[in-house]
């Protein structure tokens, strides 16, 4: 057997023949579908013979959930590769459940990801037009979303079936939302947000800030009345600036996202195999009394964590 030899190629080395060139494709090809999406492309770099296994609909077959397969096929994938059909569930989610939700993997891992359209959160005052109402944005990928008008309870929750997630997997969900040109209240008033199954107590509960890190924030002074309460909202004044200031640093702050909407992290769950239920996930900031608006959310997003998971 000839030694191995290195070739420069695209400005990076690959091995060629040696001992990986006199393996059959096909057990090459079984070998990577026991990996990862992510190690099989590194793999493919490995040398012509990886490269060629790599694009096997064998390989790609078994980085797509059983369950999802024929969704896909349906939605105008029939005659798309495995690998094509894969990558285009990383990077087009499917609209499904009516409209209330996507579906689609993460390119490392082949996991399950969802987001959770407002339509399909339990949004405290969503149904009145006083406090909240649904629009439609261009940039959104669901029908509507729910903008807060002004709001003195604001609490949000969610859930979804555990056995539509991916199993033995350590999954972080996130509220992702916008601020519009009317954004008060929120300013330096910390959040709760918990995560857990449905039911149970033991969820895991932490504090938030909507707010970013280091932006001016308007702040709106508000008049009392007489009768103030939660359907008496107080006289608002001209919004002035306030120079923001490093406050409880250790409080979780909102994240842009690739897609320009913002995020902010709900909190982590690990789905066992086989385990049964709804998982429940929520914001709140009731506390404070303040009033506050400006907010557009377009859903949570429940997607698996990775040591690199860019939020």
């Amino acid at each position: 057997m000839r030694n191995q030899m290195l070739k420069m190629e695209n400005g990076s080395f690959e091995i060629e023949d040696g001992f990986f060139g006199s393996l059959p494709e096909g057990f090459v090809a079984k070998a990577l579908s026991l990996t990862s999406p992510k190690d099989a492309c590194r793999l493919s770099l490995v040398c012509s013979l990886f490269r060629s296994a790599a694009e096997w609909d064998a390989v790609w077959e078994a980085f797509l959930p059983e369950d999802c397969r024929t969704a896909v096929e349906h939605g105008g994938g029939g005659c798309l590769s495995k690998k094509e059909l894969f990558l285009r569930l990383c990077d087009r989610p499917l609209i499904i459940d009516g409209g209330h939700k996507s579906f689609s993997l993460d390119k490392q891992t082949g996991k399950k990801c969802y987001m959770l359209a407002a339509r399909d959160l339990s949004i405290v005052w969503s149904d009145t037009p006083r406090y909240w109402r649904w629009i439609s944005l261009p940039e959104s990928r669901f029908k509507e979303v729910a903008e807060l008008i002004s709001v003195c309870w604001f609490e949000v929750h969610g859930r979804i079936k555990t056995r539509m997630l991916s199993p033995n997997t350590i999954y972080t969900a996130f509220m992702v939302f916008k601020w519009t040109s009317e954004n008060h209240g929120f300013g330096y008033q910390p959040a709760e947000v918990s995560i857990g199954l449905s039911g149970l107590e033991s969820h895991q509960t932490q504090t938030i800030f909507l707010e970013p890190e280091g932006e001016p924030i308007r702040h709106y002074p508000v008049v009392p009345r007489r009768r103030m309460g939660m359907f008496n909202r107080g006289r608002v004044l001209n919004p002035t600036l306030v120079v923001p200031f490093n406050t409880c640093s250790n409080g979780n702050r909102p994240k842009q996202r690739e897609d320009g909407w913002m995020e902010i992290e709900l909190g982590e769950y690990f789905v066992k195999n086989g385990e049964e239920g709804e998982l429940e996930m929520s914001i709140t900031e009731v506390k404070s009394g303040n009033w506050k608006g400006g907010l557009v959310i377009q859903g949570i997003e429940i997607r698996p964590k990775h040591c690199n998971n860019k939020s």
